[in-house]
């Protein structure tokens, strides 16, 4: 058998060829091919243009080379699978082949492009913090995400509060990026140097925690994948729920209803601490979507979907809002930067996770 032209594809032919054969069983799960009504950004559709690239059966353009990036990187698909194809790890390295070759969209090109003017300004805003810890030996890393630093940064301030609470230590903010969105626009290179600069700065001191899902799984999973050696760090749903004793209860009876972040939840297998975290808090079991858990909806704020296919971004967190509010409303509270940003963007007031905890432990 021929060796395939895109060679990270390579590790990967077993699962392109279940998918480019099977009868589309996981097409319902794609929230990119629901909204945009496209048989092409189907799993079926993006895994077969891939291999067809791979393979040489189709030009190396691209107009071939698009679906790669309608992906939100949800897992979903997996979940309808009955093999539990990784189709978000294949395209992922779709793209990384697809970049190099500069066939990556525009969005995707932009984003890494101003990766390091952002990362810089970034740095700076953490620095007096980070300076003020430097001297605690016990001080605890905390990789907050930069989607909570640049789009809420009252949640990267709610969860660094909570952090040093529930660890009775001071926090020491991560300055590096974990380089996500390095990885999601395709460019390998830049995402392996982030990772390696982040690698280096935990290297030094104790505990370790990440807040944001989609950095903690770039870290655990990610990082292996490109040969980058770092401990794993902590979850904060994690340091959370091992202090449910600590976490006062409001005298609020507003509903209150919990979204499933695609990446804490498929993507790290943490369905019940935010869950037992919120009924710590508001006395009762937070209100669910129809799909939950596993079978979870995503919000469309994942795998540089907005950046890259923004109007189906904005449409797929409109279903999401949509649905809430036709169950009766609430508090939408859920536990992703990504999902958040996208949530507050198309006009509804959610929460974090982390701003409760934060207000669940703060001295009364």
């Amino acid at each position: 058998m021929s060796q395939l032209r895109l060679k990270l594809l390579e590790p990967h032919r077993t699962s392109l060829e279940k998918c480019v054969y099977c009868p589309k069983l996981s097409r319902a799960a794609c929230p990119v091919s629901n909204v945009e009504a496209n048989e092409t950004v189907t799993p079926w559709g993006k895994m077969s243009m891939a291999y067809f690239a791979a393979r040489g059966d189709v030009p190396l353009d691209a107009g071939h080379a698009e679906p790669a990036w309608a992906c939100s990187a949800c897992f979903g698909c997996r979940e309808r699978c009955d093999h539990k194809n990784e189709v978000a790890t294949v395209l992922t390295d779709a793209r990384a082949e697809l970049f190099a070759r500069d066939l990556a969209p525009e969005g995707a090109r932009r984003v890494a492009e101003r990766f390091a003017a952002r990362e810089a300004g970034r740095a700076g805003e953490l620095d007096a913090r980070s300076r003020s810890a430097a001297a605690a030996p016990d001080a605890v890393h905390v990789l907050l995400g930069c989607g909570y630093e640049r789009h809420a940064p009252d949640v990267a301030r709610d969860a660094l509060d909570a952090t040093e609470a529930l660890a009775d230590a001071p926090t020491r903010p991560v300055r590096a990026c974990c380089g996500l969105p390095l990885l999601y626009a395709g460019d390998r290179p830049g995402f392996e140097a982030a990772a390696r600069r982040l690698a280096a700065e935990v290297a030094t001191g104790g505990r370790f925690v990440a807040v944001d899902p989609g950095c903690a799984r770039a870290v655990r999973v990610e990082y292996p994948r490109v040969g980058v050696s770092v401990k794993a760090p902590e979850l904060f749903v994690d340091l959370a729920r091992s202090s449910l004793d600590r976490l006062q209860r409001s005298a609020s009876e507003r509903r209150v209803r919990y979204h499933d972040p695609c990446q804490l939840g498929r993507g790290l297998d943490r369905y019940d601490a935010p869950r037992e975290i919120l009924a710590r808090i508001t006395g009762r079991p937070p209100e669910e979507f129809i799909h939950r858990r596993e079978h979870a909806d995503c919000s469309g704020g994942g795998g540089l979907l907005p950046a890259t296919r923004p109007a189906s971004s904005a449409a797929i967190a409109d279903a999401r809002i949509a649905e809430h509010r036709a169950l009766g409303g609430g508090l939408l509270v859920t536990h992703c930067a990504q999902s958040l940003r996208r949530f507050r963007t198309q006009g509804e007031p959610a929460e974090d996770l982390a701003s409760l905890v934060a207000w669940a432990v703060a001295p009364r």
